[in-house]
């Protein structure tokens, strides 16, 4: 039988055809990539909002309602700009997420960020009338970005260029990093306006600095060398040896030994300073992350047109190869009728090796591409181990957040 025959009934793929279909779906996994650059700055940005909140609400309930009034009012204001700024990002990418998802862990993610979210305007009330305490409104504020923080880990999961993955690993710890100094601004922050430091209070200013450190020597690790010379440099700051001095009060001084409530002040300033420095970091490495993007898809994009024309030249050689007829035995369960001739429409041996040379030179990339992410994908992993045992030592032992981590 011809194969124009065949073709009536239907198209047959080719390797070719999937050779291009390959590398189309790289390009738009990177494009994906460009427009989720986008989410992940607003979350940073909306995350670096709450944060300041929840510093000076901390203050604002540890005082009795004497400080930090009018500051909490602003910051509130800002944090809510933040917050349609991040709604329209996430707009912007919604269809992409919903009708082509690459995670359903991603979605779900997203999905409890937002019911979060949801949760922030009667927390707000509660506050504003004082009727929680402020290791409380600490806990609710935590769990909110705890959850947008998630949102960038799974993004972070779903990448498959290995640069672009090595960024977002080195994103995610900072981020955690930078939340654990803002959970430290906050527990400071009530411990001095209090006047006192209990044992609980002390206990978790420890465990907060300790796992700071851990964030932040992974993200050295990953991070661009720009953005990485950038934390060395606010680590070794003039300011942390009074960072330090403090903190020395917070994790040592007893129950009983009184501290000048007006320390509250000179805290939440020089840590809010450490935190506006580490979100320059974070901007640091958005901004290599988003060129990088960039440059990765003009890549793919001039890669894709290569092979495109190289294929539709192999398809056309100058010399034409003579069509061959194939006569197609049947199989061994006799599936192919006998005798049925196939027209090879000039398709040589030359142009199958071409083909054959392209197809090995993609899989030998992708297989690469595949080793050069298992360090990424090995720390994230590690990561989410640990947040899983986290949350199965609060489950089992009936012990609270900086309990588990410590264990």
């Amino acid at each position: 039988m011809d194969i124009s025959k065949r073709q009536s009934n239907f198209s047959q793929p080719s390797a070719e055809d999937y050779l291009i279909a390959s590398r189309r779906c790289e390009l738009m996994n990177l494009q994906y990539f460009l427009q989720m650059g986008k989410l992940v700055q607003s979350i940073s940005n909306l995350v670096h909002g709450l944060q300041r909140e929840r510093g000076a609400s901390t203050i604002f309930l540890g005082s009795d309602g004497e400080k930090f009034g009018q500051e909490r009012k602003t910051m509130v204001a800002e944090s809510a700009c933040l917050y349609i700024v991040f709604n329209r990002a996430l707009a912007e990418i919604h269809e992409e997420l919903t009708t082509h998802p690459v995670s359903s862990h991603l979605l779900a993610h997203i999905a409890s960020a937002l019911h979060g979210l949801g949760s922030l305007t009667a927390l707000r009330v509660r506050v504003k009338a004082r009727s929680l305490s402020a290791s409380e409104a600490t806990e609710s504020y935590s769990m909110i970005i705890q959850r947008l923080i998630a949102v960038v880990f799974e993004a972070a999961d779903t990448a498959v260029d290995p640069s672009l993955a090595r960024l977002l690993v080195a994103m995610v710890h900072l981020m955690k990093g930078k939340e654990f100094c803002g959970q430290e601004r906050a527990t400071g922050s009530a411990g001095f306006s209090k006047g006192r430091f209990d044992r609980a209070l002390g206990r978790r200013m420890t465990h907060l600095v300790e796992a700071q450190g851990r964030c932040f020597e992974v993200f050295i690790a990953f991070a661009d060398e720009q953005s990485g010379r950038l934390l060395k440099s606010l680590l070794a700051h003039e300011r942390e040896k009074e960072v330090e001095r403090l903190r020395r009060f917070g994790c040592s001084i007893g129950r009983y030994k009184p501290l000048d409530p007006e320390l509250a002040d000179d805290w939440f300033a020089l840590m809010s300073e450490r935190m506006d420095g580490l979100k320059k970091v974070e901007e640091s490495v958005e901004s290599s992350f988003h060129g990088r993007c960039a440059e990765r898809y003009a890549d793919a994009r001039s890669s894709l047109a290569h092979h495109e024309t190289l294929i539709a030249a192999l398809d056309q050689p100058e010399n034409p190869v003579p069509s061959m007829l194939v006569l197609c035995e049947p199989g061994s369960r006799g599936q192919t009728p006998s005798g049925e001739v196939w027209n090879s429409d000039g398709i040589g041996q030359q142009f199958g090796r071409s083909i054959f040379d392209l197809v090995q030179e993609q899989s030998r990339r992708l297989q690469q591409m595949n080793e050069d992410l298992q360090s990424a994908k090995e720390a994230l992993e590690e990561r989410k181990n640990q947040e899983k045992a986290v949350l199965l030592l609060m489950r089992h032992r009936k012990i609270n957040n900086d309990e588990a981590h410590r264990v």
